[in-house]
């Protein structure tokens, strides 16, 4: 069996999971609402404040996808409940952000501003002027929204200018000396 897959998902106080025909599966809590399309093959049920996922044999198929489904399931109640967030820095001497409305202006040297609209359900804010965080419910578009701003001006390894996650360390690069 799956160690992660087996797991039954709680669901807290506040939030209503309903499971509707052909695995579709609503979340609907303190934060917001979320409805994903998850495989028909598994089995999943609802049952005493609980959400378990079962797979109908041991298929490579449904081993890989019975943890990934439980996952998904266990990451949407944990975003109606709490959101998720990415917090980004950007590092350099004129690197800065502005924000305006739901616009996102950049000036990562380049010869013009770099403008970046929040998608649907996420927001980002600023700290400062080099501080970035981007909140949402929904893991997956806050994460992939947050990759698009890092990939704007990804850190270099020589002098750690651009933009990088806040845990994220850069492995520094020693630059080159000249000749004697």
């Amino acid at each position: 069996m799956s160690r992660i897959g087996k797991l039954p998902v709680a669901i807290p106080a506040g939030v209503d999971v309903k499971l509707e025909e052909g695995n579709v599966i609503t979340v609907k809590g303190p934060k917001g609402t979320l409805t994903r399309k998850l495989v028909d093959d598994l089995t999943i049920t609802v049952e005493d404040a609980q959400v378990v996922v079962k797979r109908p044999s041991d298929l490579k198929r449904y081993k890989s996808l019975h943890g990934l489904t439980r996952t998904l399931i266990a990451n949407m109640i944990e975003g109606v409940t709490n959101g998720y967030k990415k917090v980004l820095e950007i590092n350099g001497v004129g690197y800065r952000a502005a924000k305006s409305g739901n616009k996102l202006t950049l000036t990562l040297g380049y010869s013009h501003p770099v403008e970046m609209f929040d998608p649907e359900g996420i927001t980002t804010t600023l700290e400062g002027t080099n501080k970035i965080t981007v909140s949402g419910i929904d893991k997956e578009k806050v994460g992939q929204f947050a990759a698009e701003i890092r990939t704007k001006r990804p850190p270099e390894p020589y002098k750690g200018k651009g933009i990088k996650y806040e845990t994220e360390t850069i492995r520094r690069k020693v630059g080159k000396t000249g000749k004697k």
